[in-house]
């Protein structure tokens, strides 16, 4: 006989958030949002696992909303009573999104300002001084409002989240973690979520919880069988673009589809290739600014796009091999690989692309949790989805290992089934692949990126002045995107200086117009002498 399941309406929480919950069309909580909210309501310190699409995010966000709601009802002094730090910049936008849906009802009551964006600080300083009841944001952004004395945390806080834990030490947040925690009261409540328990966490769990309690719900972190199917299939560097061509052109595989990659080259000339074959699709660059990238996001959740294009960064996901690489080949060569990428930029993890019906591993992850927080990105909740990722002979080892994650103990056949398709019957399509392949050259990679960058350029209110500059500078487009930025910067800064230049200029000259009617009688008439001129000519021109 089933358990009897926990609903909304039973867990003592306020009308507001309830009408807010029936607007979403929640009608019960998911596994984690029953298991956890109880506890946070008793005041517990939490350190929840749960698969990623299980509502971790709703299953810390309400307890906190209750709490903020139930405290004003005796306390009626503005402060900001919760914190919830995230990896990136993207999850802090739907974290604040999400709030919100939430505080539908009594938004004057709890108030949420996400300050993760790339801001200036002092833009920002208007929000804080308004004392919002929920701070979402980053580790080192908080950190810099706090030694700037924007953000006082010590003597109001009583709830802190960190969600997306497993993943904030590997964005290279430990030092601001730790000098974070300084600021904070000494009682206070701690939420850890994670979709994986690694040792971060477990370091995490030593410095920010005190006694808590600890929530594994699934066996397995990702869904079953029946929602979610796997899928792999044999192929090299060559074969990859055919299969996918061939996927796509044809309409095998139906709905939106995330394609993801090893690199931001890779994104590049994957786009490029299908857009030979009038297959359209977008790049999640994490070169461009925050803004842009979530606009993306957007465009794809309305339906502009069906194909996503992106990268998680192996780099950061997978730290130790990272830098054990770059020990390898030199810190300069280390400095220049990392120079114009967005360390707080994350797709695989934590952001919400809604409605995918497909995950599509162009190249094999380069860890079990790259894995799993890639093919998270579908069977969302109770939404089937698929996963198909292609595996080159290099590529073997990592699938042993995610097999041997996925199955654990268990004698269960491969989580991952072959994918039925026959090669031989595409063969006729390979001289068109091989076509489009040579014409996706390193130069046109690099061409399609300074394009885009410049677009944003030209998008950027700030930068519209240089809008004839760049039009005009066709040579620039064979130069690295660097090089573009850096002129870019060199015109803003003359024609700020212009206008003081000219002014001035005109100074001088306006004060030596400003002569006296006497004195402007005195000065020679320059019409007048031209007359003179003129008549003295014709004068001597007759004498002749």
């Amino acid at each position: 006989m089933e358990e009897e399941r926990l609903h909304f309406h039973e867990m003592g929480l306020d009308d507001r958030v309830l009408k807010a919950l029936a607007d979403l069309g929640w009608s019960q909580p998911t596994l984690i949002q029953e298991k956890a909210i109880p506890l946070a309501l008793e005041g517990k310190d939490l350190l929840a696992r749960a698969r990623t699409g299980s509502g971790k995010t709703a299953a810390y966000a309400i307890p906190l909303i209750q709490r903020i709601l139930m405290s004003k009802q005796t306390v009626r002094e503005q402060a900001v009573r919760a914190l919830v730090l995230v990896p990136t910049k993207e999850l802090g936008q739907q974290v604040q999104s999400m709030i919100r849906q939430l505080t539908a009802y009594c938004s004057r009551d709890v108030r949420v300002a996400d300050i993760s964006g790339k801001a200036d600080i002092s833009a920002q300083k208007p929000i804080l001084m308004e004392k919002p009841d929920i701070v979402v944001s980053t580790p080192s952004r908080v950190q810099a409002h706090i030694n700037g004395q924007n953000l006082q945390l010590q003597s109001s806080l009583e709830m802190l989240v960190i969600d997306e834990a497993d993943l904030l030490f590997s964005f290279g947040f430990e030092a601001d973690l730790k000098s974070l925690l300084c600021h904070l009261p000494k009682i206070y409540q701690a939420f850890l979520m994670s979709a994986t328990l690694n040792d971060d966490v477990q370091a995490l769990k030593e410095l920010v919880l005190h006694n808590p309690v600890m929530l594994k719900l699934q066996g397995s972190q990702l869904p079953d069988s029946s929602q979610l199917q796997q899928y792999s299939v044999r192929c090299e560097e060559e074969d990859k673009f055919l299969l996918i061509y061939t996927l796509l052109k044809l309409g095998l595989v139906q709905g939106k589809s995330l394609l993801f990659v090893r690199d931001v080259d890779r994104c590049y000339r994957l786009k490029l290739f299908l857009e030979q074959f009038s297959i359209p699709a977008c790049v999640l660059n994490s070169e461009l600014p925050i803004h842009s990238r979530c606009h993306i996001i957007t465009q794809f959740n309305q339906g502009f796009y069906n194909y996503i294009i992106a990268t998680d960064e192996q780099g950061l996901e997978n730290p130790a091999r990272c830098s054990q690489k770059t020990q390898e080949k030199g810190k300069k060569k280390k400095n220049s690989r990392k120079k114009g990428k967005d360390k707080e930029y994350g797709v695989s993890r934590g952001i919400d692309f809604h409605n995918v019906c497909n995950v599509i591993n162009f190249d094999f992850p380069a860890s079990v949790e790259s894995y799993i927080h890639r093919v998270g990105r579908t069977a969302r909740a109770d939404n089937p989805g698929s996963a198909l990722s292609f595996i080159s002979h290099t590529e073997l080892p990592m699938l042993m290992e995610v097999e041997n994650a996925l199955t654990g103990d268990s004698t269960h056949d491969s989580v991952l089934k072959p994918y039925g398709f026959k090669m031989e019957e595409i063969e006729g399509f390979r001289y068109r692949c091989r076509d489009a392949m040579r014409s996706v050259t390193k130069q046109a990679v690099k061409e399609a990126r300074l394009k885009e960058i410049k677009q944003e350029l030209l998008n950027s209110e700030k930068l519209k002045v240089c809008d004839r500059f760049i039009s005009s500078s066709s040579s620039l487009m064979s130069s690295d995107w660097l090089s573009l930025i850096f002129c870019v910067t060199d015109v803003l800064r003359r024609q700020s200086q212009r206008p003081a230049a000219a002014a001035t200029r005109q100074r001088p000259s306006s004060r030596r117009h400003q002569t006296s009617p006497e004195e402007r009688a005195r000065l020679p008439d320059p019409d007048g002498a031209e007359k003179s001129r003129q008549s003295s000519e014709t004068t001597e021109e007759k004498e002749e």
